[in-house]
């Protein structure tokens, strides 16, 4: 009963405010989980934690010249982890700062991301191009600026077409082995070099352009597209999730249902609440 008492009393001392700390350190530690848990850093993570236990435990028994030597370790190693964990906390923070629930507080734009002409003549040139066996990588940017990756092929600046997007994948052409980058609905730059995805866990028989584009869903928000060479296959990657072997009005429905979503614009919640117009969402 005194265990119960106590209990209650701890409990009635917690306030709102406890909880939303709570929550949002919770939040934050699941989120750096998802970005380190499919990628080689998952193991330095768990090196770091044990390295961390190390020092309490030596700390903890006494063990003072164990100790002296982990405490300047994790000193030093402050250092090298900004430099080890770069790509992940610079990922981190671009999904921090594109995250949809900022829309909230800073409202949404009615823009359409991308002209359906654009897609249909995506959808032309990748469904030929799997017909032919010709490899192709085209990426779309949303949100994420690609800036880094367009400085490394040659700028186009075309509307897209079919025809133009086969061309660049000739086998015999010069940017064939790049990657296409398309910019509000127009073909900013080709021959362009993609990171590589670092996760263990995909198959065996992704070649290296399913790989990159791989890669740049994981570092970006932008739609990938790979057709393979091998299999004439057409696949999709979002997020860094792959998916493959599609049909053509699949294929077609993945591009329109994350590339022509229209955004309401309703402007932050604040505003539509004096309008009279914020009735709430899901979302929010």
């Amino acid at each position: 009963m005194d265990l119960i008492l106590s209990s209650i009393q701890q409990i009635s001392t917690i306030r709102i405010v406890d909880v939303i700390d709570i929550l949002i350190v919770t939040l934050l530690f699941y989120n750096i989980f998802l970005l380190i848990r499919k990628t080689k850093t998952l193991k330095i993570f768990l090196g770091i934690v044990l390295l961390l236990f190390a020092l309490w435990f030596s700390g903890v028994a006494q063990l003072n010249t164990v100790n002296f030597l982990l405490r300047n370790t994790v000193q030093i190693g402050l250092i090298a982890l900004v430099v080890l964990f770069q790509p992940e906390i610079r990922r981190f923070l671009e999904r921090l700062v594109n995250n949809q629930m900022l829309n909230i507080f800073v409202g949404n734009r009615n823009v359409q991301l991308v002209s359906d002409t654009a897609i249909t003549q995506t959808v032309l040139a990748c469904t030929d191009m799997s017909a032919t066996r010709t490899g192709a990588l085209i990426i779309f940017e949303r949100e994420n600026n690609l800036d880094d990756q367009i400085r490394t092929g040659t700028i186009i600046n075309a509307d897209p077409s079919a025809e133009l997007l086969k061309n660049i994948f000739y086998p015999k052409a010069p940017l064939h082995d790049g990657a296409v980058i398309i910019r509000d609905g127009r073909i900013q730059a080709g021959g362009c070099m993609l990171p590589l995805s670092n996760n263990p866990n995909l198959s065996r028989d992704l070649g290296m352009r399913h790989r990159a584009g791989i890669g740049m869903s994981e570092a970006s928000d932008a739609v990938v597209i790979i057709v393979s060479e091998e299999t004439g296959a057409i696949s999709v990657a979002v997020n860094g999730m792959l998916k493959r072997h599609l049909s053509k009005e699949t294929f077609e429905k993945i591009l329109r249902n994350e590339l022509s979503r229209q955004e309401e614009d309703v402007g932050p919640w604040w505003t539509r609440l004096f309008r009279g117009e914020w009735k709430g969402s899901a979302n929010e």
